[in-house]
């Protein structure tokens, strides 16, 4: 088992998946989580299939590992709790709108002065600064503002990822942050507070898109660049029985290996071609087109040419790969959950699955961490 951070009490405030998403890794890593959502719960608790509890499968999946306690801040006996939370713990992760929890009594500054160790990490859509601040948004916002979606596409539109791509990455990134923080102080700093903005987590991404808006023959337009599908050697083709493929023959000795496979080796020399290589896409489309699935894994398994099955996500769960490296497991607490484990060996080790999501009360949980002070 990861315990890395293990005595490190974390607040996770969040609903849905950035917030909650950043706990959790925290969580894999040895942290002790508590979740603390209001009288109504999380939304996220209703969100996607439910469990014969009633309760979400995609809640059960996001918040394992964690503790749940339920917390009215408006009331005095939350802000009381949640005051004696703060003093004991050692981050805060909050999803709030800019200026929601100062309109709860418990401004930065006040947070602060409660507990100067705190790492406060305030994970919002756009920041908590400029004129989107205050704006609602969910991920296909947020990928829209920062240039998820404009170079992301067919021709005709851009299209969206699965699963939800900023709010995956702002999580992670989120998670980063905190953990350079809790590495700083124990190198002598003391808490701090962590401006996150989940647009931004994407925006993080663009560094190369943008540099292209400076080029004269690389503008990043949906379908016309090497990575987003203007090149015939990384490319996704559909087979006869109208499954796909992968291909990522971006090194030319692997689109070498491919059109020689293939008996096309007078497409070697094409791959230079002017991007969109439309009429090159389109011989090849064409070509993988005459045979099933299973003919070209028979022919480009064996070949070092980058290629990979579209595998569907029915599938992942049995490939072999996947199995091989114990990244999956079934929750028995909670039949219907798959735990996608956070992806890291430790020591030859695959990582262990997460404790299922339990509730608790303030008491419990104060009490605990009194006992670890003790």
């Amino acid at each position: 088992m990861i315990s890395f951070l293990a005595g490190v009490r974390v607040l996770d405030m969040g609903q849905f998946l950035p917030g909650p998403y950043c706990a959790q890794i925290l969580s894999d890593m040895g942290a002790d989580v508590v979740k603390l959502e209001p009288p109504g719960g999380d939304p996220m608790r209703e969100f996607g299939p439910l469990g014969i509890d009633g309760l979400s499968l995609f809640y059960k999946g996001i918040n394992a590992g964690k503790k749940v306690i339920s917390l009215d801040l408006k009331s005095p006996n939350g802000k009381t709790a949640f005051t004696a939370l703060i003093k004991r713990a050692d981050v805060l992760i909050e999803s709030f709108r800019p200026g929601a929890l100062e309109r709860l009594g418990f401004a930065y500054d006040h947070i602060k002065t409660l507990n100067p160790r705190l790492i406060h990490c305030a994970l919002s859509g756009f920041g908590q600064s400029g004129p989107y601040r205050e704006r609602a948004g969910h991920d296909i916002n947020y990928m829209a503002l920062a240039g998820g979606l404009a170079a992301s596409g067919t021709t005709d539109k851009p299209v969206f990822a699965a699963p939800p791509v900023a709010d995956f990455a702002s999580g992670s990134q989120a998670a980063s942050a905190v953990l350079a923080a809790l590495f700083g102080r124990e190198r002598g700093s003391t808490g701090c507070y962590l401006d996150m903005s989940i647009a931004e987590s994407v925006l993080a991404w663009q560094g190369m898109t943008l540099t292209a808006c400076n080029t004269e023959n690389q503008q990043p337009e949906r379908a016309r660049n090497l990575l987003n599908g203007g090149a015939a050697c990384y490319q996704i083709y559909r087979t006869r029985d109208r499954r796909f493929i992968s291909l990522g023959a971006i090194e030319p000795k692997f689109w070498a290996s491919f059109c020689q496979t293939l008996a096309r080796p007078d497409w070697i020399t094409r791959q230079a071609d002017h991007l969109p290589q439309t009429a090159l896409i389109d011989e090849v489309a064409a070509a993988i087109a005459q045979q099933d699935l299973s003919y070209w894994q028979e022919r480009l398994d064996p070949v070092d040419c980058c290629f990979h099955t579209v595998v569907e996500i029915a599938e992942i769960a049995e490939h072999p790969q996947i199995k091989a490296r114990g990244m999956l497991a079934s929750d028995p607490e909670a039949p219907g959950v798959v735990q996608a484990l956070y992806p890291a060996w430790l020591d030859g080790s695959p990582p262990e699955q997460r404790r299922p999501v339990k509730t608790a009360s303030c008491e419990e949980v104060l009490a605990a961490w009194h006992s670890d002070e003790a």
